[in-house]
């Protein structure tokens, strides 16, 4: 089977044209998960980078595990995280999916357990509407070990889902989602079609579809839609 075959396809697209997409952003609309990236420069990487491989497979706890994680980047300063985002790439495919969709009236979120600091730059930068995630606390500066609010877990993804459908006044058999951790499966469920990118085995085993071909534009024929 070729990389750009999905399989797993257990649900067709809505006979109406999807309206709403949302993306995890971690390893899905970029190449890299941030949490690691920044515990990096807490030199805390390997530690944390193992804490959130067990996270995506669903061994672990989601929003256990994301506050101790959160807790090791305490002293850091926030300056550090400009140069994470920096460095960060989006993942192959994310700007011609993007514009895709926006060129067909559909509306994208970004719906994710990373944070508000590298998603509102990743929305603005490729045009998404909407975005619902995770926000690191700062003191004097500094990292404080600490998230803002509730943490946006599992539940809280399919329920931004929910909210944003209701909002725009789209059927939820009309929206899609798109994502590769264990932490997806819950909003994958809530839309019309959940869309395992190569995704960890739990994930593409329980989505309604698995893409395996790391490019984002492989999700187009999904939807219906053509690249442009």
């Amino acid at each position: 089977m070729s990389a750009n075959t999905p399989t797993n396809l257990t649900r067709t697209p809505a006979a109406a044209p999807f309206k709403l997409v949302a993306f995890d952003m971690d390893s899905t609309l970029i190449q890299a998960e941030c949490i690691d990236e920044i515990a990096k420069e807490a030199g805390v990487g390997d530690e944390v980078a193992q804490v959130t491989e067990a996270a995506m497979r669903g061994e672990l706890d989601f929003t256990q595990s994301l506050t101790n994680r959160v807790a090791l980047l305490k002293g850091l300063d926030v300056s550090v995280l400009e140069s994470v985002y920096d460095r960060i790439e989006l993942m192959p495919g994310a700007e011609g999916l993007i514009a895709t969709l926006k060129a067909n009236g559909i509306k994208t979120a970004i719906l994710s357990g990373g944070f508000v600091y590298f998603a509102s730059r990743f929305a603005g930068r490729l045009g998404i509407d909407a975005y619902h995630c995770n926000d690191l606390g700062v003191q004097d500066g500094k990292l404080n070990g600490q998230t803002l609010g509730p943490i946006v877990d599992a539940q809280a993804k399919a329920d931004h889902l929910v909210a944003l459908a209701d909002r725009w006044g789209i059927p939820l058999e009309q929206t899609a989602s798109v994502g590769d951790g264990a932490n997806d499966l819950k909003v994958m469920a809530a839309a019309g079609l959940g869309v395992a990118f190569c995704a960890k085995p739990t994930v593409q085993e329980q989505a309604d579809v698995a893409v395996n071909d790391r490019d984002l534009t492989a999700v187009l024929p999904l939807l219906g839609l053509a690249g442009t």
